[in-house]
């Protein structure tokens, strides 16, 4: 094997063995850091240039060159061959085959160490922000939807059994929720990952570079790394990232499994879009949830890359290891799954339609206002432990009739008490509490039995106080949907005035940073999205 350019080999009198090489090259994964490695070499040229150690001349050849590398590579026009070890060598193979042994001077002050966690790095935050934007969208679809239906009754589970009917879009909601959870572990991991490494250099430092601050602050970094063996170490920054692309899986999955079984001729609460569904190649009336399933079964995978890179991280002694080269197609793998499921379920929660009239009728099933019951008797100043033994024997005296529980008659619920040996209070009356809503025309959150339509005893003084518990109830939701919606803003703001240059999708524009203006002024511009393989730049 022709062995023409290597990064090493001074020291050593025979030529690498191939089953050697082919073990120790990483070009098949790491070339897809190729943009921002000519990115941050243009940067580290400065620097040079900086200290004294690149002349003007020098300076001007080599970024110019690089610039067309750059654009070379977003072209596909260069590709790593059969001699490359890394993505490092075959920048620096091209550039030398351009400009001569002049290239050879872009090594100064820097080794691959360090390059190469910087280039993760600045990968890393660009993907925490593409993948935020799709959240982002994704928490939209579902703020509309849960806007749509806020006032619809829904059955709520706990168990995977009726609980206590809910509002349709407070169920839904707790999802943004969640996933909102997932953008502000990123938003806490970035600022602590806002350290540049370069010029940490092997383990040790360098002495070449005199301002390592100016060219942290040129790559988007605030700051440079505290210790400069611990930099080049360092992959706890990988293992958060891919920790909270596992959460964010999980969170998923428990939105696909609610879809898969919400979608169900049994429960038959919701249907899906036929553009988000496949069907059976044998039997003609299937139509499958695959979305959800697959985003369910991925979750297994994002899980796997994290435990992956923790048992490589065990044990690593002192600075840099080998072992370390393993860090990155975990995180691709990870990156590009997400971002595919992400897209996919966007539009599969924008086109879902619920069946209301099922849900509603489930929503007051298998006895789930049980609790109003007791909650009823509390009010009547009866203790809740015997409040919740009464409401008990309502529900088993509602099963022996066959009956749900707030079906029961007045004298059904007498009786009911008395077998508890309670109180009994002479004034409740049956009242059909669905007339009185559409009577006086109360459009609120159903949260309890009041504007379900159901009999329940409930003295006349003490609907005005239910009406008005229940219409604080639903501003209450109201002012949570608003929560999530500033939420929403104020993550924008935030991603529109990081200091790394990424906006990847159309909700925010692009940000104007000195990472940016420097490449502007050599003529790169980033726009767009950092895609699944390369930046575009033109």
């Amino acid at each position: 094997m022709n062995q023409e350019k290597k990064l090493w080999g001074g020291r050593f009198s025979d030529q690498t063995d191939s089953r050697m090489f082919n073990l120790s090259k990483s070009t098949q994964f790491d070339w897809r850091l190729a943009l921002i490695d000519v990115l941050q070499t243009s940067v580290h040229v400065k620097g040079l240039h900086k200290s004294g150690l690149v002349s003007d001349q020098e300076k001007d050849i080599i970024i110019s060159n690089l610039s067309e590398i750059y654009k070379d590579i977003d072209q596909d026009k260069i590709q790593p061959d059969e001699r490359d070890e890394d993505v490092h060598t075959v920048i620096e193979r091209v550039l030398e085959n351009r400009i001569g042994k002049v290239a050879g001077k872009i090594r100064a002050g820097r080794s691959r160490n360090d390059q190469i966690v910087t280039d993760l790095k600045i990968f890393l935050r660009l993907s925490a922000r593409e993948i935020s934007s799709e959240i982002l969208e994704l928490i939209k679809e579902l703020n509309n939807q849960a806007m749509d239906n806020l006032d619809q009754l829904s059955p709520g589970f706990t168990h995977l059994q009726h609980a206590q009917p809910v509002s349709l879009g407070h169920e839904i909601n707790k999802h943004s929720f969640s996933l909102l959870r997932d953008i502000q572990r990123f938003t806490d991991w970035d600022k602590r990952i806002d350290q540049s490494p370069l010029g940490s250099a092997a383990l040790a430092g360098t002495s070449l570079i005199s301002d390592p601050l100016w060219i942290a602050k040129q790559l988007g970094f605030s700051q440079i790394s505290d210790n400069s063996i611990d930099a080049v170490s360092d992959r706890d920054f990988v293992a958060e990232y891919l920790f909270i692309c596992a959460m964010t899986s999980i969170h998923l999955s428990k939105l696909a499994e609610e879809i898969i079984l919400m979608s169900t001729s049994e429960f038959n609460y919701l249907k899906l879009d036929d553009s988000f569904s496949t069907g059976s190649s044998i039997m003609p009336q299937k139509k499958n949830p695959d979305a959800a399933e697959l985003a369910r079964g991925k979750t297994g995978r994002f899980i796997g890359n994290l435990n992956s890179l923790l048992i490589t991280l065990k044990a690593l002694p002192f600075a840099y290891n080998r072992d370390l080269q393993e860090d990155k197609e975990v995180v691709f793998d990870s990156h590009d799954n997400l971002i595919l499921i992400l897209k996919a379920f966007t539009g599969m929660i924008s086109t879902m339609k619920f069946n209301k009239n099922r849900l509603k009728e489930s929503a007051i099933k298998s006895h789930s206002l049980a609790t109003e019951v007791a909650d009823y008797l509390v009010r009547k100043n009866i203790a809740f432990a015997d409040a919740h033994e009464i409401s008990g024997n309502c529900v088993k005296l509602a099963e022996t009739l066959n009956k749900e529980v707030h079906e029961l008659s007045i004298n059904e619920f007498k009786f009911a008490q008395q077998l508890a040996h309670a109180i009994i209070d002479q004034n409740y009356s049956a009242l059909n509490l669905q007339l009185i809503v559409a009577e006086q025309d109360q459009k609120i959150i159903a949260y309890s039995w009041l504007e379900r339509g159901i009999y329940m005893p409930y003295s006349d003084d003490e609907i005005a106080e239910a009406r008005f518990v229940h219409v604080n109830q639903q501003l209450s939701q109201r002012q949570r949907m608003t929560l999530s919606a500033q939420i929403l803003q104020q993550w924008e703001i935030w991603t529109r005035v990081c200091n790394i240059p990424i906006i990847i999708s159309s909700t925010i524009r692009e940000s104007q940073t000195a990472f940016l203006r420097l490449h502007e002024s050599a003529g790169y511009r980033v726009r767009g999205s950092i895609a699944m393989k390369r930046i575009d730049i033109h």
